[in-house]
């Protein structure tokens, strides 16, 4: 795995994105041992494994495929490669909160997969007072991306989201292996272009603990 001062150096620099513009892109940063183990996992995955995604949570959660058509597998500690991913969302999660106390409690994520023609439309991880997601985390598992192949994130201004405003985007990223993606929840909407290509990804949340008498928060 990459060096502890790698790592420092990296999550240095999406502490200071984040307290300085709410998000960070960083790109073809992911430790290179850890994309490695990532890319052999998702390419013995079973097509099983992965589920039609879908919008809301608990009672809430039905398919729309007029919103998302992507498809999804829970991240779960049962292989190499996913134990080194949460151990390294682990060490951002303590770092982040030595440096920003953001209280950052828990860590969910799961793998997409778009395939052609695959979208999100514009949407928020998290709303203020309604959920418990603070920081999202997107990371990209996608050799040889080019533009031609689509499936960019946008994320826009939350600020500037009126009809006056013909392009609120502040950034557009794509999808190339290894970038990683940070931003506040609650923030920023954001969306899935098309993609013209499979496309991998592995997004995920670190989330407080708005649970009561000292137990743990479901997952949302």
């Amino acid at each position: 795995m990459a060096s502890s001062n790698n790592n420092a150096s990296l999550f240095e620099s999406i502490t200071k994105d984040i307290v300085d513009k709410g998000y960070s892109i960083s790109h073809y940063a992911l430790p290179k041992e850890l994309t490695t183990l990532l890319l052999k996992h998702i390419a013995v995955l079973p097509k099983d494994d992965f589920q039609r995604a879908g919008i809301g949570r608990a009672e809430d959660h039905a398919i729309n495929e007029l919103i998302r058509t992507d498809e999804i597998s829970w991240i779960i500690s049962n292989s190499k490669a996913t134990c080194e991913w949460l151990k390294w969302t682990m060490s951002l999660q303590v770092f982040l909160n030595r440096r920003l106390f953001l209280g950052l409690f828990s860590f969910e994520s799961h793998f997409s997969h778009y395939t052609k023609g695959d979208f999100y439309k514009k949407h928020k991880d998290a709303f203020k007072g309604e959920d418990n997601r603070v920081l999202s985390v997107v990371v990209y598992l996608n050799k040889n991306w080019s533009v031609a192949d689509g499936g960019e994130l946008v994320i826009y201004d939350n600020q500037l989201s009126t009809a006056f405003v013909a392009d609120n985007s502040l950034a557009t990223v794509t999808p190339s292996l290894g970038t990683i993606v940070v931003f506040l929840s609650e923030e920023f909407p954001h969306e899935v272009l098309p993609a013209k290509s499979d496309r991998y990804a592995i997004a995920g949340w670190f989330r407080l603990n708005n649970s009561i008498a000292n137990k743990i928060a479901p997952p949302s």
